[in-house]
């Protein structure tokens, strides 16, 4: 699999799961927040699979509202479903956890090797500027954009959030990449707006939509350089 057509003006990409690591320390959370609740009853599996279920509906249901205050709200709804206790804290705690999330490994050496080569960079995600804040601050500086849902106005899947991003880039659909690894929320914009999508499946068993086949696949963000220069880009 392969890319092809003209080099972008721009590489966009997802934050979460893509660049910093989601699963890992969001399961460290969970695990935090059960233990000092004491519900050894439940797994943390369980917690982020009721979270998860609640804070994607949220998103995608009017009025919009930051990600603190749906998320915050999507997490009472998981705990009060599994009969947990619901701490005034609780949602302060996440947020600083998800602030803290680290990059994966390969992340900031490869950002660092596509800004060599004269990439502009840009982060599309689904969160507040405040809270991915302290993410970026871990990505050696080589970001050049954060476009976020809070400065669009809408979600993932939503395609206003990637309409907002390219034109807040100044590009069209095909001069940007989009690299991502959440099959539901990107693949689904890349298959209505129609730009060339890199899926990075990172074996955590998300699963591509039926009705969509991403551009490329690697299985790490390491691999993004040479893909780019097969291309001739």
């Amino acid at each position: 699999m392969s890319l092809s057509g003209s080099r972008p003006r721009w590489l966009t990409f997802d934050c979460y799961g893509t660049l910093i690591q989601w699963d890992e320390g969001l399961q460290a959370a969970v695990r935090e927040l059960l233990a000092a609740k004491q519900a050894d009853h439940v797994s943390p599996e369980k917690l982020i699979s009721v979270y998860d279920h609640h804070e994607h509906a949220l998103e995608q249901t009017p009025p919009h509202r930051s990600f603190r205050e749906l998320a915050g709200q999507g997490l009472q709804m998981a705990l009060r479903e599994l009969g947990l206790p619901v701490g005034e804290g609780d949602m302060a705690s996440l947020a600083r956890r998800i602030s803290a999330m680290p990059p994966f490994p390969e992340v900031v050496p490869t950002l660092a090797r596509l800004k060599a080569a004269g990439w502009r960079l840009c982060i599309v995600s689904n969160t507040d500027d405040d809270i991915i804040a302290g993410n970026v601050a871990q990505l050696g500086g080589h970001i050049d954009r954060v476009i976020t849902a809070q400065q669009a106005g809408a979600y993932k899947p939503n395609r206003r959030l990637f309409d907002h991003a390219h034109g807040a880039l100044g590009v069209t659909k095909d001069e940007v990449l989009h690299i991502c690894a959440s099959p539901h929320l990107d693949h689904a914009a890349a298959r209505d707006i129609g730009f060339r999508c890199v899926w990075i499946d990172r074996g955590t068993g998300r699963r591509l939509l039926p009705d969509y086949t991403p551009d490329a696949t690697l299985p790490t963000l390491a691999g993004v350089p040479e893909l780019l220069a097969a291309a001739g880009w």
